[in-house]
Protein backbone atom coordinates (compact mmCIF):
# COMPACT_ATOMS: atom_id res chain seq x y z
CA UNK A 1 0.00 0.00 0.00
CA UNK A 2 1.32 3.53 -0.87
CA UNK A 3 1.40 6.36 1.48
CA UNK A 4 -1.28 7.85 -0.09
CA UNK A 5 -3.53 4.81 0.28
CA UNK A 6 -5.36 4.20 3.02
CA UNK A 7 -7.78 1.25 3.97
CA UNK A 8 -10.44 3.34 3.22
CA UNK A 9 -9.14 4.63 -0.04
CA UNK A 10 -7.38 1.32 -1.17
CA UNK A 11 -10.62 0.26 -2.78
CA UNK A 12 -11.95 -2.52 0.13
CA UNK A 13 -15.37 -2.06 -1.46
CA UNK A 14 -16.64 -2.26 2.36
CA UNK A 15 -15.85 1.47 3.54
CA UNK A 16 -19.10 2.82 2.53
CA UNK A 17 -20.97 0.30 4.68
CA UNK A 18 -18.32 0.28 7.28
CA UNK A 19 -19.22 4.40 7.95
CA UNK A 20 -23.06 3.64 7.28
CA UNK A 21 -23.68 1.40 10.34
CA UNK A 22 -22.54 3.13 13.05
CA UNK A 23 -23.94 2.33 16.96
CA UNK A 24 -26.61 4.94 16.76
CA UNK A 25 -27.91 3.73 13.83
CA UNK A 26 -28.33 0.20 14.50
CA UNK A 27 -29.62 1.37 18.09
CA UNK A 28 -32.59 3.15 15.99
CA UNK A 29 -32.62 0.33 13.36
CA UNK A 30 -33.71 -1.87 16.53
CA UNK A 31 -35.94 0.36 18.22
CA UNK A 32 -38.01 0.52 14.96
CA UNK A 33 -38.02 -2.92 14.57
CA UNK A 34 -39.20 -3.61 18.10
CA UNK A 35 -41.52 -0.45 17.56
CA UNK A 36 -43.05 -1.88 14.52
CA UNK A 37 -43.44 -5.59 16.16
CA UNK A 38 -45.20 -3.89 19.46
CA UNK A 39 -47.44 -2.04 17.30
CA UNK A 40 -48.40 -5.06 14.53
CA UNK A 41 -48.75 -7.50 17.52
CA UNK A 42 -51.63 -5.80 18.93
CA UNK A 43 -54.30 -5.64 16.39
CA UNK A 44 -57.91 -5.59 18.15
CA UNK A 45 -60.13 -3.35 18.16
CA UNK A 46 -60.53 -0.28 20.55
CA UNK A 47 -62.50 2.84 21.16
CA UNK A 48 -60.53 6.19 21.07
CA UNK A 49 -61.37 9.67 22.41
CA UNK A 50 -60.22 12.03 20.16
CA UNK A 51 -60.65 15.29 22.33
CA UNK A 52 -64.70 15.19 21.05
CA UNK A 53 -65.43 12.51 19.31
CA UNK A 54 -65.06 8.90 20.11
CA UNK A 55 -63.50 6.19 17.49
CA UNK A 56 -63.51 2.29 17.00
CA UNK A 57 -60.29 1.51 15.25
CA UNK A 58 -57.71 -0.94 15.26
CA UNK A 59 -54.75 -0.24 18.33
CA UNK A 60 -51.88 -1.28 15.30
CA UNK A 61 -53.28 1.91 13.62
CA UNK A 62 -53.08 4.51 15.97
CA UNK A 63 -50.24 3.24 17.53
CA UNK A 64 -48.76 3.70 14.11
CA UNK A 65 -49.85 7.10 13.63
CA UNK A 66 -48.57 8.37 16.92
CA UNK A 67 -45.54 6.71 16.33
CA UNK A 68 -45.21 8.66 12.24
CA UNK A 69 -46.33 11.84 14.26
CA UNK A 70 -43.43 11.33 16.94
CA UNK A 71 -40.94 10.82 14.52
CA UNK A 72 -41.86 13.91 12.37
CA UNK A 73 -41.63 15.90 15.38
CA UNK A 74 -38.56 14.30 16.00
CA UNK A 75 -36.99 15.15 12.78
CA UNK A 76 -38.35 18.46 12.76
CA UNK A 77 -36.32 19.08 16.15
CA UNK A 78 -33.74 17.48 15.18
CA UNK A 79 -33.69 19.78 11.92
CA UNK A 80 -34.26 23.05 13.67
CA UNK A 81 -31.10 22.26 15.89
CA UNK A 82 -28.85 21.72 13.23
CA UNK A 83 -29.61 25.20 11.27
Amino acid sequence: MSPKQTPRTSGGGTSRLAGAFTPGRIAMIVVAVLTLVFIFGNTREVRIRLLVPEVTMRLYVALLVTALLGAACGYYVAARRRK
